[in-house]
């Protein structure tokens, strides 16, 4: 029975880690690709060139560095007083706002891609070929594979978006119901939930009262001091809860 009891079976598990790391890699690749598209072929020349258009690539590259760099490295800065669901909900949403502003500036060539492609009377398949593998192997001009590359990032971008946008459902669902992810099983099975303050107060019980620090995210003296959820040591219950 001893011996039964030191067997750890989470030790099983261990290679999982190596899956995590992948997820990281690809993460990584994901996040270069799009710097590349963005910033050095698509909206780069266009600043450097100077005109009428280097105004409106200066805000798009204002704004993508911003979302890159700044932004979140507040949030890892924060994450040293705030709440670890205050960091994760707001990365997400910051990282949502980032691949959206990725797809944005790369739709108009993922348009003028598939509209050159179907006046080549290319076939489905052929430009899903084209598509899949960037281009590398077909038999076209650089210039091409490179339309390819933004075509394919604004889509990868997308497709990370609607990922991004279910999970922030997700936490939202869960916090203004002030309820777990493992606590959820158990809600189901209560008449009302004690922990449920309603959703302007569990979102404070989250964010904090004042509002314009929520997405950085900070939190006042004056809710430090007043929220006990906040230290993670007290949470307020409802007095009419019923189990």
């Amino acid at each position: 029975m001893d011996c039964c009891r030191r067997v750890n079976p989470f030790r099983a598990c261990s290679p999982l880690r190596g899956l995590g790391y992948l997820m990281l890699a690809f993460v990584a690749a994901i996040v270069a690709v799009s710097y590349y598209a963005v910033v050095v072929y698509t909206w780069g020349p266009l600043l450097l060139g100077g005109g009428g258009a280097a105004a409106g690539a200066a805000a798009v590259l204002v704004a993508f560095h911003l979302l890159k760099g700044k932004v979140h490295k507040n949030i890892v800065l924060a994450a040293k007083m705030a709440s670890r669901l205050v960091v994760i909900i707001v990365l997400f949403v910051y990282t949502f706002v980032e691949t959206v502003l990725d797809t944005l500036v790369l739709l108009p060539y993922f348009i003028e891609f598939f509209r050159d492609e179907s006046r080549r009377s290319s076939s489905p398949g052929d430009i899903a070929i084209l598509f899949i593998t960037f281009g590398i192997l077909c038999p076209r001009s650089i210039l091409t594979r490179l339309k390819i590359v933004q075509t394919f990032i604004a889509v990868l971008n997308l497709a990370f978006a609607l990922s991004l946008l279910c999970f922030i459902g997700m936490h939202a669902s869960l916090v203004t119901s002030n309820t777990t992810s493992i606590e959820v099983h158990e809600r189901r099975n209560s008449v009302s939930w004690k922990y449920d303050l309603g959703w302007r107060k569990n979102l404070e019980q989250v964010f904090g009262t004042k509002k314009l620090l929520w997405f950085l995210p900070l939190y006042s003296a004056e809710d430090l001091h007043n929220i006990g959820a906040l230290h993670g040591l007290e949470f307020p219950t409802r007095s009419d809860a019923v189990a």
